[in-house]
């Protein structure tokens, strides 16, 4: 009888952890700030900064130059899926975007309009 009732024991302790760690909500992977590098344009590397915020599920941002921290910050419309972001932008008239590809936690990687390879790394 000690027995059943320890193995029922461990059985119902199972129960309670494994449902437990089951109710852990994934962490937001595109929220926050990033700074993205844009290789070999005209004009050389490119950084800036892109801060982006989930507001009533919607994902949204802007974006800046960490050269120039009083110019105006750039709105910014996003497009997202699972492990994809598309950054949508004007600049100087045009219509520019980003695609970017999860690499790892802290890391993402694609091209600016499929010509330019960008980068981008989690600000900490």
């Amino acid at each position: 009888m000690k027995k059943l009732n320890l193995i029922c024991l461990f059985l119902m302790l199972g129960v309670v952890f494994t449902s437990n760690s089951q109710t852990t909500a994934p962490a937001d992977f595109f929220a926050g700030k990033w700074e993205v590098t844009i290789f070999g344009t005209p004009n050389g590397d490119s950084k800036m900064i892109v801060d982006l915020v989930r507001t009533d599920g919607k994902l949204t941002g802007q974006m800046s130059n960490p050269t120039e921290p009083t110019a105006e910050k750039v709105p910014v419309t996003v497009d997202e899926s699972a492990d994809l972001i598309d950054l949508a932008f004007n600049a100087q008239g045009y219509d520019v975007t980003i695609n970017l590809k999860k690499v790892d936690e802290d890391n993402m990687k694609g091209s600016l309009l499929g010509m330019f390879d960008a980068t981008a790394k989690r600000m900490k």
